[in-house]
C-alpha cells in the first residue's frame, strides 16, 4: 500500500485511500502542479509483474482517456513508476450511487429516471466510440455533491470491433447479462441489460436475482423469469416497468437496440408517466428455456472457485407480468420449457406413435373429442324433436309459401355472392404494400416497423437536421402513401445532429448571463477560470471554441471566466527602518507571505522595538514568500560590572580519586562554567594535591560550585560538602 503523504512522479501528493477493487486500489491525491485534487487508480503489487494484468490496465486507461462526456470520469494521466502502474483521473466528491439507493432504500421514479438518464447519456458516448463498459453497476456509478452522475471504472472495457466483442470477463454476476454469463458475444446491448438491472434496484431497493454463490446468479440471469418491479413497488409507472422489462430481455434482438432508444423513452415517462408506449416484441416460441447441463459446467469451469449445488427446483405456474392483479408470492425459481426443441427424425415418429398407442389418447385431443361428441347428441336430439313435432302438425304446415320465399332469397343471396367472386376475381389484385413515414423514426424502429410490412430499409448518408433529433430519419426515398412491392428496399438520411451555428460572442459578460446565452443556443456549458489584468473579476474572458468558429448543438462550450488581475510574483522591499516591530511583520507575512526571522541587537539611535534593519535591504528586488530578516532594537547597551573566579580546592587524601570535574551556575541556576574535567593537579604547601577553579566575565557577584570525584573503580561521587556558595570578585 502507498503511504500518505507520499509522491507519484513527483507531482501527485498521496492524501488517503479510498477505495479499492480486484486489480486495483485508488487513492485521493493532491496534484501539486495544477492545484486540484485527483483520484489515482494503482494496480495491486501482486498483478503487476503479470503481463495480462498489466495489458488489461494499460487498455483501461487507452480507452477511457478517449473518452470526454459530462457523464463519464474523466482521464487525466497515465503512467508507470519502479514497477508500478498508474492511472489519475477526475476525482468526484460524493458517494456511489450503490451507496444512495442504501440510504434511500429506493428512489422515486422522477429520481431514478434523471439518473439513468444521465448514465445513458454517458453510456452511449462510449459506445459512440465503438467502447463497451461490460461492467456496468450501481458501483460504478457516482454521484457528485452537486448531483451530477458520471460512470467510471472502464476497468473491463475494450474497443469495440466489428460491432461486437467477445466476453472474456463476467463482471459483476448480478448485473452482468445472460450473453456474459454464458461467455458469449457481447455488444452494446450488454450495457442496456445491465442499465435496466440498475434501474430495477433503484426503483424496488434490491436486484431481480440473488443467490448464495455468484454462479448461481448467473444461472437466474439465464433460466429465470423476472418478477416486475410492480410486484414490490407499486408507485412505479406502467411505461418505466416496461423500460425495465424491455432493457432485461434474455434475447439481446428483443431489447432496445440502442442507448439512444432508452433515451427517448425514458425522456417520454417524465411526460406521459402512464401512458402505455413502450413495445415489447411479443418474442412468440421463444420462452425461458432451462440452460443446458453443458453450459452449468462452462460458467462453473469460468470461476472454479465457485462451488454451486442446485437447489430442488419447484413446479408452479409460469409468471404472467400482470400488474397488480393478485397478490405476489416469495419469487422463487421456476421451471421452464426449452425453445423449439429438435425435431425427431423418422425413426423417433415412430417411436413416439408407438408410446401414444400405449399410453392411450393425448387427453387435449381426448377433451376435444369429449366435446365433439355432446355437440354432436344435440343436433341428433333436436333434429328428432323437430321431426316429431313436424309430423304432428304442430310446425310446418300452412307455411310452405314463405319457406319457399326464405329458400329463394337465400339461393339468390348465395347466387350473388357468387357472382361478386366471380367479378373479383376477373379483376386484377393489387398485392402492393403502402408505404408508411418513417421520419423522426431511429433506424432500428423503422426496421421493426418495416419488417412487419415485408420492407426493406438502408441507410444512404447523414445530414444536419434542426427538426429532426441526431440519429432519427430525416428523409425516405419513397414517399409514404406510395404503393410498392413487398421486399422493397427503402433507402433513408439520418440526422446527425442540428448542423453548426456561430458561437456567441459574451466576452466581458457575467458567467451567468453567458452561460444562459449558450443554453439558449442549444450548448452545454462547462467553466474555467484564468487570471486577467484587462477583464473584472467574474466577467468572461473567452470561450473554447471562441466566437469566430461554430459548433454543433449539444456540444459543451468551455467559458474561461476572470478571477481578476494575478498577484505579483515579487515586490520591492519596503523601507520599514524605525518603524514598530509588529505591523511590519505583519505586512511582510500577510501581504506578501514571507517567512520572517527576528534579531535584537543593542541600538541607541532606535528605541528598544524599532526596526534597525532589513535583509533583503530596502529597495531590493523580493520574491512573494521568501524568507527576511528583521533586526529589531532592544535600546542602549547598559554598562554591566564585570566579575571573576581564581580559587583552589584541594583533592581529598585518598588515592583511589583519579578524576575531577566542576561546574558553575549563578545563583539562578544559569550555567557559567559546563561540567569542566580537571586535567592537572598542583600541589600545596601542604603537600596536598589541589586544582584550580578559574573563570571572568561573570556578570553576577555570587554562584554555586559543583565538585564531581571520579574513583579509581569508575565510579563517580558527588562531593557532599558541593554545592557551595562562592563569591565572584569583581574585575574591576
Amino acid at each position: 500500500m502507498i503511504q500518505e503523504g507520499s509522491f507519484i512522479a513527483d507531482r501527485y501528493e498521496v492524501i488517503t485511500r479510498i477505495g479499492a477493487g480486484g486489480m486495483s486500489d485508488v487513492y485521493k491525491a493532491k496534484d501539486h502542479v495544477l492545484g486540484r485534487y485527483v483520484a489515482i487508480k494503482v494496480l495491486k503489487q501482486e498483478f503487476s509483474e503479470d503481463q495480462n494484468f498489466v495489458s488489461k490496465f494499460r487498455t483501461e486507461a487507452q480507452s477511457a482517456a478517449a473518452l470526454e462526456h459530462p457523464n463519464i470520469v474523466n482521464i487525466y494521466d497515465v503512467g508507470s513508476e519502479e514497477g508500478m502502474y498508474y492511472i489519475v483521473m477526475e476525482y468526484i466528491a460524493g458517494m456511489t450511487l450503490k451507496t444512495y439507493i442504501e440510504k434511500k432504500r429506493r428512489l422515486n421514479y422522477k429520481e431514478t429516471i434523471s439518473i439513468a438518464i444521465q448514465v445513458g447519456r454517458g453510456i452511449e458516448a462510449a459506445h459512440k466510440n465503438r467502447i463497451v463498459h461490460r461492467d456496468i453497476k450501481p458501483q460504478n456509478i457516482m454521484i457528485s455533491n452537486d448531483g451530477k452522475v458520471k460512470v467510471t471504472d472502464f476497468g473491463i472495457a475494450r474497443a469495440a470491433s466489428n460491432n461486437t466483442i467477445h466476453s472474456d470477463v463476467m463482471g459483476s454476476v448480478h448485473y452482468t447479462s445472460p450473453e456474459q454469463a454464458r461467455n458469449g458475444f457481447v455488444d452494446n446491448k450488454s450495457d442496456i441489460y445491465s442499465l435496466g438491472i440498475v434501474m430495477y434496484e433503484m426503483v424496488t431497493g434490491r436486484v431481480p436475482y440473488d443467490g448464495d454463490t455468484a454462479v448461481a446468479v448467473a444461472i437466474q440471469h439465464l433460466q429465470d423469469e423476472m418478477v416486475p418491479p410492480s410486484a414490490y413497488a407499486e408507485d412505479v409507472p406502467l411505461s418505466l416497468e416496461k423500460i425495465i422489462l424491455k432493457c432485461t430481455q434474455k434475447s439481446p434482438d428483443r431489447r432496445y437496440q440502442d442507448m439512444a432508444e432508452v433515451l427517448v423513452d425514458l425522456k417520454r415517462v417524465l411526460i406521459n408517466p402512464d401512458e402505455d408506449f413502450v413495445r415489447i416484441n411479443d418474442g412468440a416460441g421463444e420462452k425461458t428455456r432451462i440452460m443446458p447441463e453443458d453450459e452449468v459446467r462452462e460458467i462453473r469451469k469460468q470461476a472454479p472457485h465457485l462451488i454451486v449445488t442446485p437447489e430442488p427446483e419447484e413446479e408452479e405456474e409460469e409468471y404472467q407480468p400482470v400488474r397488480k392483479q393478485q397478490p405476489v408470492k416469495k419469487a422463487t425459481r421456476t421451471r421452464v420449457k426449452e425453445v423449439l426443441p429438435p425435431e425427431p427424425d423418422d425413426e423417433e415418429e415412430e417411436e413416439d406413435e408407438d408410446d401414444d398407442d400405449e399410453r392411450g389418447m393425448n387427453p387435449k385431443m381426448e377433451k376435444v373429442v369429449t366435446i365433439l361428441g355432446i355437440a354432436a347428441a344435440a343436433v341428433i336430439v333436436f333434429i328428432i324433436v323437430y321431426l316429431l313435432l313436424y309430423m304432428t302438425g304442430v310446425i310446418g304446415k300452412g307455411k310452405d309459401s314463405t319457406e319457399a320465399t326464405e329458400v329463394t332469397e337465400v339461393t339468390e343471396s348465395v347466387s350473388e355472392k357468387e357472382e361478386t367472386k366471380k367479378s373479383e376475381a376477373s379483376e386484377p389484385q393489387d398485392d402492393r404494400i403502402t408505404m408508411i413515414d418513417v421520419r423522426g423514426y431511429t433506424l432500428s424502429q423503422a426496421q421493426e416497423a418495416l419488417h412487419e410490412l415485408g420492407i426493406g430499409i438502408r441507410q444512404e448518408g447523414e445530414q444536419s437536421s434542426a427538426e429532426y433529433p441526431e440519429g432519427t430519419i430525416i428523409q425516405q426515398s419513397i414517399e409514404a402513401g406510395e404503393k410498392v412491392e413487398k421486399n422493397t428496399t427503402l433507402n433513408v438520411i439520418i440526422s446527425n445532429g442540428a448542423g453548426t451555428i456561430n458561437v456567441p460572442d459574451v466576452k466581458g459578460m457575467s458567467y451567468d448571463d453567458a452561460a444562459s446565452i449558450m443554453r439558449q443556443n442549444g450548448f452545454e456549458v462547462s467553466r474555467a477560470e484564468e487570471y486577467s489584468s484587462e477583464i473584472a473579476e467574474g466577467k468572461v474572458i473567452s470561450t473554447m471554441p471562441d466566437s469566430t468558429q461554430s459548433a454543433k448543438k449539444g456540444d459543451t462550450i468551455t467559458l474561461i471566466v476572470s478571477k481578476g488581475e494575478a498577484p505579483p510574483t515579487e515586490f520591492a522591499m519596503p523601507n520599514y527602518i524605525g518603524q514598530d516591530q509588529d505591523p511590519v511583520v505583519a505586512e511582510l507575512k500577510n501581504k506578501y507571505q514571507c517567512s520572517v526571522t527576528i534579531n535584537e541587537e543593542a541600538n541607541s539611535t532606535y528605541e528598544k522595538g524599532k526596526v534597525v534593519g532589513l535583509s533583503p535591504a530596502p529597495g531590493e528586488t523580493v520574491k512573494i514568500g521568501a524568507s527576511v530578516f528583521v533586526a529589531v532594537s532592544k535600546g542602549p547597551e547598559q554598562a554591566t560590572t564585570v566579575f571573576s573566579i581564581n580559587q583552589y580546592v584541594k583533592v581529598p587524601e585518598s588515592d583511589s580519586v583519579i578524576g575531577v570535574s566542576y561546574r558553575l551556575e549563578d545563583a539562578n541556576h544559569n550555567v557559567i562554567i559546563g561540567d569542566t574535567a580537571v586535567t592537572e593537579f598542583t600541589m600545596g604547601e601542604d603537600g596536598s594535591r589541589r586544582f584550580k577553579v578559574s573563570a571572568t566575565n561573570i556578570t553576577t557577584s555570587t554562584g554555586l560550585l559543583y565538585i564531581t570525584w571520579t574513583l579509581s573503580d569508575g565510579s563517580v561521587q558527588n562531593n557532599a560538602e558541593y554545592p557551595k556558595t562562592v563569591e565572584f570578585k569583581s574585575a574591576g
